[in-house]
């Protein structure tokens, strides 16, 4: 998938930290092992509003317990596989492009199928989003990237 290329390009360093810091402002950049079973984001990216892990799963691997959270909300997004979902004792069938969200209270854990099963999970505090991409972002005309 070409929205990941831009993490993985080596991924037998150690992971490249840069900060600049502008008006409060860092940018932090990492590399990661976009196969490793389960890489987390929170460090390596010093985030400070979510988690965000990238998770590759073995045919038939499984959760290894059922759990919920006290505060996070979680977002998942299977990049490709497929497998199944164990919510609050229903079962669900995932498969590529699947992408659904849990509430904190929700019991879960999930079964790689057949093929495996990559997704991305991102956490954050429930109720905690107070504007999105059209209302909390402004046009910067007065800066041009000399690409």
């Amino acid at each position: 998938m070409h929205y990941f290329e831009i993490l993985s390009t080596d991924v037998h360093e150690e992971p490249i930290f840069k900060d600049l810091t502008m008006s409060k402002a860092a940018l932090n950049i990492a590399n990661i092992d976009l196969l490793a079973p389960r890489t987390e984001l929170h460090d390596k990216l010093n985030l400070s509003g979510c988690e965000v892990s990238v998770n590759n799963m073995a045919p038939g691997a499984q959760s290894p317990f059922v759990h919920h959270h006290t505060d996070n909300e979680e977002c998942y997004l299977v990049i490709k596989g497929d497998g199944k979902l164990f919510s609050d004792g229903e079962y669900l069938e995932l498969k590529e492009g699947s992408v659904f969200r849990m509430s904190p209270s929700v019991k879960r854990a999930i079964k790689a199928g057949d093929n495996g099963l990559s997704f991305i999970c991102i956490q954050a505090q429930e109720n905690s989003l107070k504007a999105y991409t059209f209302s909390d972002g402004k046009l910067d005309n007065d800066v041009k990237p000399q690409w």
